[in-house]
């Protein structure tokens, strides 16, 4: 009996646990999806992307390398997916293609279009200047 109870336990924290992990992970997704945060008084960077895309995923994986020295309250980095609605509109509505990230400054104005593959030390060079030239505006 005492088996069973220790077994249905250790089996209800498990699921627990990952349930719990699970919800988190979906949060993180939804906020990096969130583009009602540009123009919320952080400095913004948005990726157009085609997750069907191999270019776009590469995109991803080398801007997510160049971000990782900087903090939420820095530079914030979002996903404009265009196989969503929203993600569809906001690429229509500035004018840009999958392959594409946006900097955007804590007002929401556009400050640069970044076209196309580039490394990550690239992407950090850009990300550093364009967080010292919108926190010194």
């Amino acid at each position: 009996m005492f088996k069973l109870v220790r077994n249905g336990a250790i089996g209800a924290t498990l699921v627990g646990g990952g349930g719990y992990l699970a919800f988190g992970s979906f949060q993180a997704y939804a906020a990096e999806h969130d583009l009602t945060r540009v123009g919320q008084g952080k400095p913004v960077v948005v990726q157009i992307h085609d997750p069907q895309c191999p270019t776009c995923t590469a995109l991803q994986k080398q801007t997510r390398k160049a971000f990782k020295q900087f903090g939420e309250c820095d530079l914030v980095y979002l996903i404009a997916d265009i196989t969503t609605p929203d993600g569809r509109a906001f690429a229509v509505r500035h004018g840009v293609g999958n392959v594409t990230l946006l900097l955007f400054d804590g007002g929401g104005a556009l400050h640069q279009t970044v076209q196309g593959l580039h490394d990550s030390d690239e992407l950090d060079a850009i990300f550093k200047a364009h967080h010292g030239a919108v926190t010194r505006s």
